[in-house]
């Protein structure tokens, strides 16, 4: 069938309605990814005007490749399928844009070859792909992971095999899923004297998306290490605490109930996007869009969002607390009020951040121990 987006026309194979099937794979869903693609390139052109090539590593139907030649961009569409750079050729042709065409495992040409910009967006986890992409990348590293439930620690054991860690299934889920991500790939990145800096991170629907800044050099990719942690929870009371390091100390019990805790990690306890970038990505959005709303919302949800490392759900706290939950902004106004940082989040309309703990929130929302 043929689709529009974002300005270029696309022959894409009818999807199945469970699973990838056998077909070349298209996910009209992930327009919303597509479209911020878009602007991101747009924005790290601005600060580095040099960047010209994009290698759209795991290509498919040349969707994403499409769109960046449309942009400007010398592309280079690679996928191990030949059925899928066959499309991707006859969608660039479609286009009248030039642009080439790989029939080869990406992690061979991305450790042969360097380009400005490298995606990586596979069905599944991205890790196959981490090593030779930090070979491989010059500028800037963009990478979708669509396996969210090992991410978040719903899947647990498939989540410790691809991350080499250990991810908690909690009420922060996306966020869980985004920090175990950036931390499996800023150990990746060390080990190259990488260091990653995420530019814009979100969680949105089945998947997490990440834009990193490379930075070469050992003292680099040590500073981004010291950025990694853990993070220790309580399911009785939903408290949390985060501490720094490769190695975990969790407290003996819960330190606002008394419960056994479980640890999470390593995760990425830095700061998730870089407030210049996400402007510049905002300003480069067009109308024309398909999801330029939705995609300019997200954006500034993002820019208001406190920099912590986990996340509330009101309604799971007041369900634990016994009582109703009130409209969101009284709810943090109350926060507010008694001196602590508030934020909604862009993880779900009941989601909130905060510098309270969670018997200050209790406290300050109407309800003391």
């Amino acid at each position: 069938m043929r689709i529009h987006e974002g300005g270029v026309d696309l022959e894409v194979p009818e999807q199945p309605e469970e699973g990838a099937g056998d077909a070349v794979f298209f996910n009209p869903v992930q327009e919303l990814n597509r479209d911020l693609t878009v602007a991101a390139l747009r924005a790290h052109r601005e600060r580095n005007s040099r960047a010209s090539s994009y290698c759209d590593a795991t290509t498919a139907t040349g969707v994403r490749g499409v769109r960046a030649a449309a942009d400007g961009w010398e592309v280079t569409c690679c996928d191990v399928d030949p059925d899928a750079t066959a499309l991707a050729a006859e969608n660039l042709a479609l286009n009248d844009l030039d642009g080439e065409t790989v029939t080869r495992d990406a992690n061979v040409v991305l450790h042969e070859r360097a380009f400005d910009v490298v995606d990586i967006d596979p069905f599944g986890t991205p890790i196959p792909f981490a090593d030779a992409a930090f070979r491989g990348t010059g500028e800037l590293l963009c990478v979708t992971a669509t396996d969210l439930a090992p991410l978040c620690g719903a899947h647990f054991n498939s989540g410790v095999r691809s991350y080499s860690a250990v991810p908690r299934n909690t009420e922060y889920h996306g966020e869980m899923g985004v920090r175990i991500l950036l931390a499996a790939l800023a150990r990746t990145a060390a080990r190259y004297d990488v260091a990653v800096d995420p530019l814009l991170t979100h969680a949105s629907d089945h998947y997490v998306r990440t834009y990193l800044g490379l930075d070469r050099g050992a003292q680099a990719a040590d500073a981004a290490l010291d950025r990694l942690g853990h993070i220790y929870h309580c399911q009785e009371c939903l408290w949390r605490e985060t501490e720094r390091g490769l190695t975990a100390d969790p407290p003996d019990c819960c330190g606002n109930c008394g419960a056994a805790v479980q640890t999470a990690g390593p995760v990425w306890l830095g700061r998730t996007v870089e407030d210049d970038f996400l402007d510049a990505t905002a300003a480069a959005v067009p109308d024309e869009f398909g999801t330029a709303e939705e995609a300019r919302a997200l954006l500034e949800t993002l820019g208001d969002e406190l920099d912590t490392p986990t996340h509330y759900d009101q309604h799971r706290l007041c369900k634990l607390w016994g009582r109703p939950a009130t409209a969101m902004d009284d709810f943090l106004t109350d926060l507010r009020a008694v001196g602590h940082g508030a934020s909604r989040t862009h993880y779900g309309g009941t989601t909130f951040k905060t510098t309270a703990s969670v018997g200050e929130i209790r406290t300050a929302t109407g309800e003391s121990d």
